[in-house]
């Protein structure tokens, strides 16, 4: 079997005067132990690098989530005062490397920020701050909280029927953390809902047209996903797919 390598999308930090590009170590640990598979830090970098340049050494893309957020002005929206973080070359580097991704059939997950990403790169809208936006539950973590609380569960979400989390195995509905302050408003042509929140708020998307495996999830299978069954289903699928694309590399280098 071909170990995969995997992609993981960074955010780029400023700090006096300099510039570092950051991906999480849960992110790059649910690589390691929920995909069986080795990550490398995909840098902040726009259009520097083509993202095409990735997909001939890459097996799948993981868009991890972030304190930052996509700029409103990607979906013509203008800012809300909650919205204080933003990371414009991770706008400029995510959203077209998801496009690209798509095209070229490169197995994908999108977490958090990476299922915003997801939806705006393909045409959708955002919440910038759910709470505050009409019927919706405030699905923010209590900052006061320690990380296993705030990762701990926070609500169930139901699965539609006949779509990807179903084939995968995953019951009608579970338990999952809750850490975001945006969510989706206007659902981008070409997803499909895959689950929902109590308060009907999409939790989790495929791209219908996808050639591989492409889903987005609003919460955090990442978080000690070794011990959580159906967060690690999510990225065995992931995985599967991410193997299927390495053997295919290996064939072609042969």
């Amino acid at each position: 079997m071909q170990q995969p390598l995997i992609g993981v999308t960074a955010c780029r930090w400023e700090h006096n005067g300099q510039y570092f590009h950051v991906a999480g170590d849960k992110y790059l640990r649910a690589v390691v132990f929920g995909a069986s598979a080795l990550p490398v830090i995909v840098p902040a970098f726009g259009d520097l690098i083509a993202p095409e340049s990735w997909f001939a050494r890459l097996d799948g893309l993981l868009f991890t989530g972030s304190p930052s957020n996509v700029n409103p002005d990607l979906y013509g929206h203008t800012l809300h005062v909650l919205n204080t973080h933003s990371d414009t070359a991770r706008d400029a580097t995510t959203l077209p490397l998801l496009r690209a991704a798509i095209e070229a059939g490169v197995p994908l997950l999108a977490i958090c920020r990476g299922f915003q990403e997801l939806n705006v790169a393909l045409g959708g809208t955002l919440h910038q701050a759910v709470h505050t936006a009409g019927p919706w539950a405030d699905h923010r973590e209590d900052p006061n909280a320690d990380l296993a609380e705030q990762y701990g569960p926070a609500h169930i979400i139901h699965t539609e029927p006949g779509g990807v989390l179903e084939e995968l195995g995953l019951p009608p509905k579970f338990e999952v953390n809750s850490l975001h302050t945006q969510g989706i408003e206007t659902l981008a042509p070409g997803l499909r809902v895959e689950a929902r929140a109590p308060d009907g708020l999409i939790e989790a998307v495929s791209v219908e047209s996808a050639r591989s495996f492409a889903v987005g999830v609003q919460f955090h299978p990442e978080w000690q996903v070794q011990h959580n069954p159906h967060y690690l289903t999510l990225f065995r699928a992931f995985s599967k797919a991410c193997i299927a694309r390495a053997t295919q590399r290996a064939r072609r280098d042969v």
